[in-house]
């Protein structure tokens, strides 16, 4: 980050909006919508302010990075259960001080024991279905995130989890306003979720969903919370709650067990490093995504960024392709380790990506296939938080799509992820369906280091645009020297129609969504290469990130626009 971007050129992006016109901006920061918070002792950022408050309160307190993400992921599973919920699954990645280290966390659950690939085609076939479905019980896989609370905490956690859910506690069981982003992504879902009795119970008390502002109350959930403070994960994945999670599912015509849930564990994994001019950016492995942030990062460096300058028709050209690229290696290598062996190395190796490279050509692709690798061995929420100690969370956790699957077990107060949708129907498919297996999974955290320093935690939550994202910002820093709000806040790029992990193929070159900063001309320049442009509102991500001043041994937060959120330090 080299600070402010040169103003010169700027009539060469194409950016006509007036949030994009430096004059606008005194600090010439001509794309953000808010200055960075700074801070010396600690910081976090969520996509809720309550959360927020509730992280920085317990670092306050004397609690850890580890302690204060944890407080902030169990209030936005009250304040925002239309991302996430410990119905859902969890990643994480954790720069420890002391050692100088990175680890991984894969909390991501499996899908159940008892149904395999013959009969889950035959259940969709008398249902007249040709996949896997959104909702209902069929893709319900078990929810990893308390145990990846307690992995988390067991390691790197100071306060008692007592003290850690209690914010949260507080919310669900006197209540809490209903922020307005929220509110609208409530009633978005609720319309396809209001079918599920359990769910109407839970989520829409007076028949309907709470509006912007109105006192909500969820005191199933602050039960369930108050029995994993009091005590520990077990009850969830061998006791009561268990039985009552799987009795539920299988009640609606499901194959959860309780013995799926009691053989759950969480999985400690070795963060992939890729350099990007000189920058480290750390992703978690296969079953994510993560590493497609890496291969187009690895794709886009052969380029001169910087000369074509940001929003610019050739940038864009060039990302969306570098897109198209890595998506065809996601939709056919990304999947669960466990079941096949991914070539990870070979997929972010210098030769390869150079070979892959030679792909983008002057016009749009309308189809890609995906490469072939050497074997090498070495909606969502995000947040992320920082201590005085110096270590950092990078954490994302969801429950999929919005509110999940509708199964909402009775008197609980949070619902089940359904993630078992991204799973593949075809044989020989990396990610085809398995009993016992973990499906592919969009949720990414990310960090950043240089010459072994901790530099900048970082997420954009968002189903396939996160690894999109995760590079937008990655070049936003590093080619177009944009401050940390600044690099979230600017205009995006969505592509989808990419081929997926569920068998789809690109064979259209999909379509391109660009947010209302870049302008008409560049819109129509890109056309006239091919690309289908659409215009969508929403659906672009929403970023957290915490930087790692360390000259002047400070904190600087961010959170976008986007989001009802909000970076607090101290």
């Amino acid at each position: 980050m080299a600070g402010a971007s040169a103003l010169a050129g700027v009539a060469s992006t194409g950016l006509t909006s007036a949030l994009a016109r430096a004059g606008d901006r005194i600090t010439g920061r001509r794309e953000a919508t808010r200055s960075e918070v700074i801070a010396r002792e600690g910081m976090a950022a969520t996509s809720q302010p309550l959360a927020t408050l509730a992280a920085l309160d317990i670092l306050r307190a004397g609690g850890t990075a580890v302690d204060a993400a944890i407080a902030a992921n169990a209030v936005l599973g009250v304040v925002e259960p239309v991302g996430c919920g410990i119905g859902g699954d969890l990643f994480a990645i954790v720069w420890e001080q002391s050692s100088g280290r990175l680890y991984g966390l894969n909390g991501s659950g499996r899908s159940p024991a008892a149904l395999d690939l013959k009969t889950l085609r035959e259940r969709l076939a008398k249902e007249k279905l040709e996949a896997i479905p959104a909702h209902g019980p069929l893709p319900v896989s078990v929810p990893g995130c308390v145990d990846g609370w307690f992995a988390l905490h067991g390691r790197f956690g100071r306060k008692t989890m007592r003290e850690i859910l209690a914010p949260a506690i507080g919310y669900a069981k006197d209540g809490f306003p209903v922020s307005e982003l929220i509110a609208h992504y409530w009633k978005l879902n609720a319309a396809s979720l209001s079918r599920f009795e359990s769910f109407k119970q839970t989520f829409m008390p007076g028949g309907n969903t709470p509006q912007k502002g109105e006192i909500f109350k969820n005191p199933g959930l602050a039960g369930t919370y108050g029995r994993l403070a009091a005590d520990g994960p077990g009850p969830f994945y061998r006791g009561d709650l268990a039985e009552a999670i799987a009795a539920h599912v299988q009640a609606q015509g499901g194959y959860l067990s309780r013995e799926d849930l009691a053989a759950h564990g969480s999985t400690w994994v070795k963060p992939v490093r890729f350099n990007y001019r000189g920058y480290d950016l750390w992703e978690l492995p296969p079953n994510g995504q993560g590493i497609a942030a890496q291969q187009i990062l690895g794709i886009l460096e052969g380029f001169d960024l910087r000369a074509m300058g940001f929003g610019s028709e050739a940038y864009l050209h060039h990302l969306i392709e570098a897109k198209k690229i890595a998506f065809e290696d996601r939709a056919k290598f990304y999947a669960d380790p466990a079941f096949n062996e991914i070539p990870v190395g070979g997929l972010i190796s210098e030769a390869y990506l150079a070979e892959r490279r030679k792909l983008i050509g002057k016009k749009a692709a309308k189809r890609i296939e995906a490469g072939n690798p050497a074997l090498e061995r070495g909606d969502t929420t995000y947040l992320c938080t920082a201590d005085a100690e110096g270590n950092m969370v990078s954490l994302i956790q969801s429950n999929y799509r919005g509110m999940g699957s509708g199964m909402v077990p009775p008197g609980l107060g949070f619902g089940l992820q359904d993630r078992g949708q991204l799973f593949a129907l075809e044989d020989g498919h990396f990610n085809v369906y398995a009993p016992s297996k973990r499906p592919f999974h969009t949720i990414i955290p990310a960090f950043v280091t240089r010459e072994g320093k901790a530099l900048m935690s970082f997420g954009v939550m968002g189903g396939a645009a996160q690894p999109q994202m995760h590079a937008q910002v990655m070049v936003n820093l590093i080619d177009f020297d944009m401050g940390l709000q600044e690099a979230g806040d600017a205009a995006r790029m969505l592509h989808l129609g990419s081929s997926q992990p569920t068998g789809e193929a690109m064979l259209d070159g999909g379509t391109v969504y660009l947010e209302s900063a870049i302008g008409a001309d560049v819109r129509r320049a890109l056309a006239r290469r091919g690309h289908r442009i659409e215009d969508r509102v929403g659906g672009y991500g929403g970023y957290q990130a915490v930087w790692r001043n360390h000259e002047h041994g400070i904190w600087i937060g961010a959170s976008e626009s986007r989001k009802d959120g909000l970076a607090l330090g101290w």
